[in-house]
């Protein structure tokens, strides 16, 4: 397994459990202990876990993995919401679509299908479609950030203010019915509701473990969400509870 692949795999399992020991994520990795100890010590300098003796913590609530290292999570999910997604999308419509994995997936079917026009402020996500001539692409301006590969802020605010959108896809971190739809960073929330504000449709793409979670801002409530495309991970009690708050949700 390379290194970058141990390092998914330590990263997810620490953000799900909360913790764990050198001997649990060697047996999950097959690998030996002191490769183990060399891969947490390198995410701990990048600020990623913090290390304790025998093992690591998160060291923060609802700590956000970079997007290069949530790729591989509940990717064939992901892959069923953005096929579903891809069926809201009338021909030659103006999407607008923010960055995260299960978008960066929708792009990749809509990229496929072509006949649209796509605003994004997700680099990798434009850089995926600039090679794709069925497509028109538009790219949002502002400022960088490496965690989810977004450019955000008041110019991307400013610029998005300018356009209207048929549809817009936002991906979110969180999701409850009292807490509504929440982000890890404040400035991305900002950015996210300017999607939504010029959007005639709003939809949220969320696989199921972020239904239920909240983390620290807030982008909108599910009273300003049309649709939410999710995968059947989320329970009966989960979609009524969505659904109550006036929202179509879709389980895939």
């Amino acid at each position: 397994m390379l290194k970058a692949d141990r390092a998914a795999r330590i990263l997810s399992h620490i953000s799900e459990a909360g913790s764990a020991d050198v001997h649990a994520l060697a047996e999950l990795l097959g690998v030996s202990g002191a490769t183990v100890r060399r891969d947490l010590q390198d995410l701990h300098d990048q600020g990623l876990l913090h290390r304790t003796r025998g093992g690591a913590v998160t060291g923060a609530v609802n700590l956000e993995l970079p997007l290069r290292h949530r790729s591989e999570k509940q990717q064939e999910e992901k892959r069923r919401i953005a096929r579903a997604a891809a069926d809201l999308v009338p021909e030659g419509a103006v999407v607008g679509l923010t960055g995260g994995t299960t978008t960066s997936e929708l792009a990749r079917v809509l990229a496929e299908r072509g006949g649209v026009t796509v605003v994004t402020n997700a680099v990798n996500v434009a850089a995926e479609l600039i090679v794709r001539p069925e497509v028109r692409l538009v790219v949002i301006g502002g400022i960088a950030r490496s965690a989810s590969y977004e450019l955000i802020g008041p110019a991307a605010e400013r610029m998005l203010s300018q356009y209207h959108f048929d549809v817009s896809f936002v991906g979110v971190d969180g999701l409850t019915p009292h807490e509504g739809c929440t982000t890890h960073d404040e400035m991305e929330a900002q950015t996210d509701r300017a999607f939504l504000r010029s959007s005639a449709r709003s939809v949220v793409l969320a696989d199921s473990t972020k239904v239920g979670r909240v983390t620290f801002a807030s982008i909108c409530p599910l009273a300003e969400v049309h649709d939410i495309v999710t995968d059947t991970g989320m329970t009966d009690a989960q979609e009524k509870a969505i659904a109550d708050c006036g929202v179509h949700v879709l389980r895939v």
